[in-house]
């Protein structure tokens, strides 16, 4: 009797142990929200995922900069619509959102990359499409830096802007469209 006493105490203090762990562990937090996750899954070509991850990115930065609530935003409501809710997170987290997307735009085009896909022509367009947004990326990226204080927010704005400056080092590596296709593609003769 004693015995099977002892082991249900032993049990339920195990048990106690891993309930914190247990707690985290749903805790645990997407960096797109519901919607953005279904715009990604439903974009099979890459140039339309990287937009996707782009616009993500660029969703975050409006939340940073409290420019998603405003009244008189009449896009951001239309695109509501299709992207859901903006993003919610403290600045932390939103700035960690921010370095995990960039991972995951630059797992992607590695991914197409390792597949010998590079020949294709919306794999050039994917990487000049995320280099040009991480050329926007940059100042935004050190003005966050520079008003930062806290050094879970610092490293990931670091990491981030780490990820940009490797885009668009390697956007220069990826052959360049022909001028003349350009040109026609903009209305040009």
């Amino acid at each position: 009797m004693i015995k099977k006493f002892f082991v249900s105490l032993l049990l339920v203090s195990v048990a106690y142990c891993f309930l914190p762990w247990a707690a985290n562990a749903q805790k645990k937090r997407d960096s797109l929200t519901e919607a953005e996750i279904e715009l990604v899954r439903d974009a099979q070509a890459i140039d339309e995922r990287t937009a996707i991850f782009v616009r993500a990115v660029e969703r975050r930065f409006l939340v940073l900069n409290n420019q998603i609530a405003a009244p008189d935003n009449k896009k951001l409501k239309k695109e509501a619509e299709k992207w859901g809710e903006p993003p919610a997170g403290t600045r932390l987290q939103l700035l960690t959102d921010i370095k995990k997307i960039l991972a995951e735009a630059i797992g992607n085009i590695d991914d197409v990359a390792a597949h010998d896909k590079m020949d294709d022509k919306l794999f050039p367009k994917a990487v000049r499409k995320l280099a040009e947004a991480s050329n926007r990326f940059l100042p935004e990226l050190k003005s966050e830096l520079a008003k930062s204080t806290d050094e879970r927010e610092k490293g990931a704005i670091l990491s981030s802007i780490e990820s940009c400056e490797q885009i668009i080092e390697a956007s220069a590596k990826v052959p360049k469209e022909d001028a003349a296709k350009e040109k026609k593609k903009k209305g040009g003769n």
